[in-house]
């Protein structure tokens, strides 16, 4: 990597890059580079939204050179938190900042005025947006594909919808037709700068030092991703593979995690999906895998007249708004993602307080003096749409509040103990065990990704592991995910790069990383990540359990309150010695 880092500062309305080969030397790209910018360039104690707040986005060394290195690392502090925020997206924009020449981006400042920034290679202009402010996801998409162009290859965009617009903290940013940064509201902190859109292309080559050793590398990897059994569920299915798996196991989070199978499960399962709506398989640049899945729905409005969308889908949207809501079809799921869409929020965080919300009216927590005479009920989905489209107009302020997550919601109106947050995060779809909620406790990004929480429980099923191991394999692979974050390569494709690969794919583009040295770097970032959420006042220690996540069985059992302290205990004595 070249050491190049672009800064844009939108109140002065100026560019600058910077050369800084010794941040990448050191900390090698992606989210370690990204939380060393971040710690430099950011302040703990502004307010997410304040100006001066940078918004961070980073690639790393694999990016745009090997399969499947396709994402793009995004830091900030987080509307929906006040802590760390982190999102990761595919699509195009690694590779687009690669051949722009950018390793990094910096935006800081606010404009006045509805902007977006057109970047083409280390060339940055500042060109105003108020033609398309207020427009959704899509449609921004769509105007600025036709109105840029692209003097070097092909372009990838960034933009928020109308839910950013409005510092939504569940607002995330859509990347080109279909990835996300979805998590911890990227799409407010961009609203907040009113930056509608960042459009990014370059024509740059990538060098390579050792094309013949680079070229070993990359086949062994490509014959990995293609042919090995390592990646095969998402060829196929894909992610929403898990709902029938998942259920088989009563893990999969249904109406508001009152239980761990959907009676429905078949009927929204990965293989109903692609029986019925699929029209496509499409992958992300530089990945043979083919793993994002592309439906049709097609509504009529009028006799005789019907209007047809692309929809992307994958397992989270699929529990968030089909389980967690008790949608029976994929037509009916299909319909609510698509408006998520068009709005740019975070599916699994509006799922899941529409699934509080209707857990809240039916409990009698709210009535219909605070929702102004709607009703919620699980498995309307017409009910659903119509909560969504009253939560855009901001129709009161009891839907105007449904767009700052389930968090705000329970504390104002109540209902709190099945408020389902950790850290005022919503979950992923996993109701295996105490993993899979140490995953959302203490990650870093509050994430199913952040370790493989959930895959601990479910070897749980085949037999007893003890727990101090349990939470040492935990830790461990938290700190290696740091890593792969930081080289930056889909999580997918992690049991693809294993430690001898990686090694030696960093070695055919000119780096001497031992395998020591990287784990090193993974147990040091994942330590100055803590360093930065606790600067903001997060403790793991204050995140609440849901006091129902204590009564309703996961797929390895009850919760038990004594085991999860110790649990927590061990998990973060060992993250931070």
């Amino acid at each position: 990597m070249q050491g190049k880092v672009m800064f844009v500062d939108l109140t002065a309305g100026t560019s600058r890059i910077e050369e800084d080969e010794d941040l990448f030397r050191n900390f090698l790209g992606g989210t370690a580079a990204a939380t060393e910018l971040l710690a430099r360039h950011g302040r703990p104690d502004l307010d997410p939204l304040a100006p001066e707040a940078p918004v961070i986005f980073a690639i790393g060394p694999f990016s745009a050179l090997y399969p499947v290195a396709t994402k793009t690392v995004a830091l900030f502090r987080s509307p929906l938190t006040g802590e760390l925020g982190e999102s990761h997206a595919g699509g195009r924009l690694a590779a687009s900042l690669r051949e722009a020449g950018i390793d990094a981006l910096v935006v800081s400042g606010a404009s006045e005025k509805p902007v977006y920034l057109h970047i083409d290679g280390l060339d940055v202009s500042i060109r105003s947006a108020r033609t398309f402010w207020g427009q959704s996801s899509p449609a921004t998409e769509r105007i600025l594909r036709e109105a840029v162009g692209s003097s070097g290859r092909k372009l990838s965009i960034v933009r928020i919808g109308p839910a950013g617009e409005r510092l939504s903290p569940i607002a995330g940013a859509t990347v080109d037709s279909s990835r996300h940064f979805g998590r911890l509201g990227l799409g407010a902190v961009m609203g907040s700068k009113k930056l509608k859109a960042i459009a990014v292309s370059g024509k740059e080559a990538v060098p390579i030092g050792d094309p013949k050793a680079y070229k070993n590398v990359y086949d062994q990897i490509y014959k990995r991703v293609v042919h090995s059994g390592e990646m095969r569920k998402y060829h196929e299915l894909g992610t929403p593979a898990n709902v029938l798996a998942l259920n088989a196991i009563r893990g999969l989070p249904t109406r508001n995690f009152t239980q761990g199978i959907f009676e429905s499960a078949e009927a929204v399962s990965g293989e109903a999906f692609l029986r019925e709506v699929n029209v496509q398989h499409a992958a992300c640049a530089h990945c043979p895998c083919g793993c994002i899945q592309i439906a049709e729905l097609r509504e009529k409005f009028a006799p005789a007249h019907y209007s047809t969308v692309r929809v992307s889908y994958d397992y989270e949207p699929i529990f968030a708004v089909g389980t967690q809501l008790s949608l029976s079809s994929p037509q009916d799921i299909l319909k609510v993602i698509a408006l998520i869409e068009k709005q740019g929020w975070d599916s699994m965080s509006m799922g899941n307080t529409l699934a509080w919300a209707t857990e809240a009216f039916l409990t009698g927590v709210i009535g219909e003096s605070e929702t102004g005479g709607f009703r919620f009920s699980f498995g309307d989905t017409e009910a659903y749409l119509d909560a969504l489209r009253r939560t855009a107009e901001g129709e009161s302020d009891f839907f105007r509040d449904l767009e700052r997550g389930t968090a705000f919601c329970s504390e104002k109106y109540g209902g709190r103990e099945f408020a389902m947050h950790y850290g005022r995060v919503e979950p992923a779809g996993y109701l295996t065990g105490e993993n899979a909620m140490m995953s959302w406790i203490t990650g870093v990004r509050h994430s199913h990704l952040d370790d493989f929480g959930y895959s601990i429980d479910q070897k749980l099923l085949a037999g007893d592991i003890p727990l101090e191991e349990q939470v040492r394999m935990q830790v461990e692979d938290a700190q290696w995910r740091m890593v792969l974050n930081s080289l930056v390569i889909c999580l997918f494709a992690r049991g693809v790069y294993d430690d001898d690969i990686i090694v030696e794919a960093l070695g055919a583009v000119g780096l001497d990383w031992p395998l020591e040295k990287l784990k090193q770097l993974g147990a040091e970032t994942l330590r100055a990540k803590y360093r930065w959420k606790t600067a903001c006042g997060f403790s793991v220690r204050d995140v609440k359990i849901p006091e129902k996540m204590f009564q309703v069985r996961t797929s390895t059992g009850l919760v038990d309150r004594e085991r999860m302290s110790r649990r927590l205990e061990m998990f973060m004595e060992r993250a931070l010695r």
